[in-house]
C-alpha cells in the first residue's frame, strides 16, 4: 500500500530541499496517505476542497467511524478464535489473520492518514517515514494473499472432495510464508523513500516523505500498475475463479437426504457448505466493491498525469479511500450476519462480561475452556455459575460440528 506521495513538479515548480536526481513524480499503488496539495509555480491551490471546515469535519468523522468499529470489530473476531476450542479450525485461523491485517490498516495506517490529509504535510519524521508506508502496504497484500489462500483452501476441500483438512501446523506454516511474501513485495515502498523539505514558495517550506527511485522517472509507474495487478485483479481473478467452481460444485451436489439415504450428517455438512462460501464470497464481493473506485482512479493517475492538476484531486482521493478502508471493519459485521457460528460467539462473549459483573467468582473462559473451569461456590457466586454453564450449553449446542 502506497501511502504517502508528492505532487508532479516541472523544471520551473519547486524542487526538495537538496534538489534531488530526477524530478518528483506522484506515484502509489493503493495509497493510504494522499499528497499534498497540488501546486502551481509554489503556491498553493486556495479552492483545495479539503481547506474546508465543513469538508474537514466529514473526513474526521468518517475516518474516526472507520477506525473505532474496525478496532472493534476485528479484535472481538480475533477474541472469540482464541478463547473458543470449537472456533479453532484452520479457515477460521485464517480469517484471523485476515483480522490481524485489517487491524494493522486500522491503527497505523488511517489516523496518520487523516493528519496528513488534513494538515498536507508529513509531521511524523524521518523513521515513520520510512516505516509507515512499508507496514500499510505489508497489511494490504497480507489481505489479498488470505483471501486467496482461504478461497484455494475451500476449493481444494470441496472441488475435489478431499474431508481431510489442512493439518494446524501446515495452516500456520502457511500464514508465516504469506507474511514473508508480503514482506518481500511491500518492501521497496520502504527501500526507496526520501524524506525532506518541500518550498512552496520563500519562506514557507513543509517537509515531505515521498518515492525516490534510482532509474527513471517510469520507474514508479512500472512499480503502481504491477503493484494494481498484483494487489487487486490478479488476486480477485484467482478467487473467482475458485468460488465460481466451488458453487457450481454445491449446486449439482445431491445430498443423501435428496436421495432417499438416511444420512442427515452428510446433508447438514453440505448445508453448511454453501452458507459457509457465501459467507466467505460475500467477504470478496465487499472487498471487491470497495476497492474498485480506489484503483480505478490510481489506474488512470498512471495514465494520464493530467488529473493531477484536477482542483478536487486530493478530495477525489480521499473520498475513495475512504470507500476503500470500509472493508476493514465490514469482514466482523458479515460474520455477525450470516455466521450463526461466530454470531453465538460474540454474544457469548457479551453474555459473559454481564455474568461476570454480577458475580466475581463466575466467568466463561471460553465455549470449551482452554485450562480447566473455575470454583464452586453457593449463594450469588452459585447463581453466576448456573448462568454460566446455561450460556455454555447454549452456545456449545449452536457451535458444533462448526464447518468455519
Amino acid at each position: 500500500m502506497e501511502a504517502i506521495g508528492a505532487d508532479n513538479t516541472t523544471q520551473d515548480e519547486p524542487r526538495l530541499l537538496p534538489l534531488p536526481d530526477n524530478d518528483l513524480d506522484y506515484v502509489s499503488n493503493v495509497g493510504a496517505i494522499p499528497p499534498a496539495a497540488p501546486t502551481q509555480m509554489g503556491v498553493n491551490f486556495p479552492e483545495d476542497p479539503i481547506k474546508l471546515l465543513s469538508v474537514q469535519v466529514v473526513l474526521i468523522l468518517a475516518y474516526s467511524t472507520i477506525i473505532v468499529l474496525g478496532v472493534l470489530g476485528n479484535s472481538l473476531v480475533i477474541y472469540v478464535i482464541y478463547r473458543f476450542k470449537t472456533l479453532r479450525t484452520v479457515t477460521n485461523f485464517f480469517i484471523a489473520n485476515l483480522a490481524v491485517a485489517d487491524l494493522l490498516v486500522n491503527t497505523l495506517c488511517l489516523p496518520f492518514t487523516l493528519v496528513y490529509t488534513l494538515q498536507g504535510e508529513w509531521k511524523f519524521g524521518s523513521t515513520l517515514c520510512f516505516l509507515l508506508p512499508y507496514a500499510q502496504g505489508l497489511a494490504v497484500h497480507v489481505s489479498t494473499v488470505t483471501l486467496n489462500v482461504i478461497a484455494l483452501d475451500r476449493h481444494r476441500c470441496i472441488v475435489y472432495h478431499l474431508e481431510t483438512r489442512m493439518r494446524k501446523d501446515v495452516c500456520f506454516g502457511v500464514i508465516a510464508l504469506t507474511w514473508v511474501l508480503s514482506a518481500v513485495l511491500a518492501s521497496p515502498l520502504a527501500i526507496f523513500r526520501e524524506y525532506g523539505s518541500f518550498t512552496l514558495e520563500p519562506g514557507n517550506t513543509i517537509q515531505v516523505c515521498t518515492e525516490k527511485w534510482p532509474g527513471k522517472s517510469t520507474d514508479g509507474t512500472i512499480y503502481s500498475i504491477s503493484m494494481l495487478i498484483l494487489q487487486y485483479f490478479l488476486p480477485l481473478s484467482i478467487i473467482s475463479f475458485a468460488y465460481a467452481r466451488i458453487w457450481s460444485k454445491l449446486r449439482g451436489h445431491v445430498s443423501p437426504a435428496e436421495t432417499g439415504g438416511n444420512s442427515n450428517s452428510g446433508s447438514e455438512r453440505h448445508r453448511r457448505r454453501r452458507k459457509t462460501t457465501k459467507m466467505l464470497v460475500t467477504m470478496v464481493v465487499v472487498f471487491a466493491v470497495s476497492w474498485l473506485p480506489f484503483h480505478a482512479f490510481q489506474l488512470a493517475t498512471d495514465i494520464d498525469s493530467t488529473v493531477l492538476d484536477m482542483r478536487d484531486f486530493r478530495l477525489l482521493y480521499t473520498l475513495f479511500h475512504v470507500v476503500a478502508m470500509c472493508s476493514t471493519f465490514a469482514n466482523p459485521l458479515l460474520y455477525g450476519w450470516m455466521n450463526r457460528n461466530y454470531r453465538a460467539a460474540f454474544l457469548a462473549v457479551f453474555k459473559c462480561r454481564r455474568g461476570g459483573e454480577r458475580a466475581r467468582g463466575g466467568r466463561l473462559d471460553s465455549i470449551h475452556p482452554v485450562g480447566g473451569g473455575g470454583g464452586g461456590g453457593g449463594g450469588e457466586g452459585g447463581r453466576a455459575k448456573k448462568i454460566v454453564l446455561k450460556t455454555q450449553n447454549t452456545v456449545s449446542t449452536r457451535l458444533n460440528a462448526t464447518d468455519v
